[in-house]
């Protein structure tokens, strides 16, 4: 029994609850505002993306990236689990068998256009940490990939529910989220300049340098704004704003300090639910009250 107990309290962590909300607020926002209402699927569909889905990003990649967490502080808290190998082949196995029944569902009730999104979303989840894939380790494709990761539901529940994706302001959006995922993830990269390095492991950071990759994504950033506003959706430059502040105050970052970025990813965890606060208050409680 403590063995077990042990195992499920290692899996929770190694799936970043803190960042559940990430994943599963897009889809259900996004289901929600097409359909307005609550069924079953905006039910299945969010606890997939909030749980199972979470694992199966987190887990693969503390799997694959192992050896190399070895060597980085930052790991064995919320910004990432050290995961001992001999937890590695019950993580992998427990990340499948929680999405395949949910994977399945969603194909059940969605359209071959929404079960696209949808395999397409778990593809890329798989190949970012996946050994003989390493998206992660494809300098600017890593970004790309990692913003797929939150977008990706977003753009599901849209097709699931029958949303017209061709919408110009659909569209203004979803790349303004792209870029949002886009900077977070470069921005992230930052301060695993050195760590990466020694580790032999390839990101944009470690590419383009420390400085480089901080002003790549104050610039992604400014232009999700612009985006927002080219959307008709000014107010939510209220969520914008913090991210261009917080990133700007490491505009001349250099790669031997690129660890004091550590302090601004905290910060930056935290401004994730300030802006799904801002989302939330545009967009679902005019709906729900209104």
């Amino acid at each position: 029994m403590d063995a077990i107990f042990e195992t499920v309290r290692k899996l929770f962590w190694v799936s970043r609850p803190i960042s559940w909300i990430n994943t599963a607020y897009p889809f259900a926002v996004a289901y929600f505002l097409v359909t307005r209402q609550l069924d079953l699927t905006l039910a299945v569909g969010t606890l997939f993306f909030l749980i199972p889905y979470n694992l199966l990003m987190y887990g693969i990649n503390d799997v694959f990236d192992y050896e190399s967490d070895l060597r980085n502080p930052r790991k064995g808290g919320i910004e990432g689990a050290l995961l001992e190998p001999r937890f590695h082949r019950v993580t992998v196995v427990s990340a499948i068998a929680l999405s395949v029944p949910f994977v399945l569902y969603l194909t059940f009730v969605g359209s071959s256009a929404s079960t696209g999104w949808l395999y397409l979303c778990v593809f890329t989840v798989i190949a970012y940490s996946a050994k003989g894939l390493r998206f992660k380790e494809k300098p600017f494709l890593d970004s790309i990939t990692s913003a797929s990761h939150f977008v990706g539901p977003m753009i599901f529940g849209l097709s699931l529910s029958g949303a017209d994706l061709t919408s110009p302001v659909l569209i203004a959006l979803i790349a303004a989220f792209t870029l949002w995922g886009i900077g977070s993830h470069s921005f992230g990269a930052v301060q695993d300049v050195i760590a990466d390095r020694e580790g032999g492991i390839a990101s944009i950071a470690t590419v383009i340098g420390a400085r480089s990759t901080v002003r790549f994504s104050f610039m992604a950033y400014l232009v999700a704004a612009v985006l927002v506003i080219a959307a008709g959706q000014p107010i939510l430059l209220l969520a914008a704003l913090p991210y261009l502040a917080l990133v700007g105050k490491f505009w001349n970052i250099t790669d031997e300090s690129c660890e004091s970025a550590n302090q601004g990813w905290k910060l930056f965890i935290w401004l994730n639910f300030f802006a799904g606060t801002v989302v939330t208050f545009t967009w679902l409680v005019p709906l729900i009250f209104g």
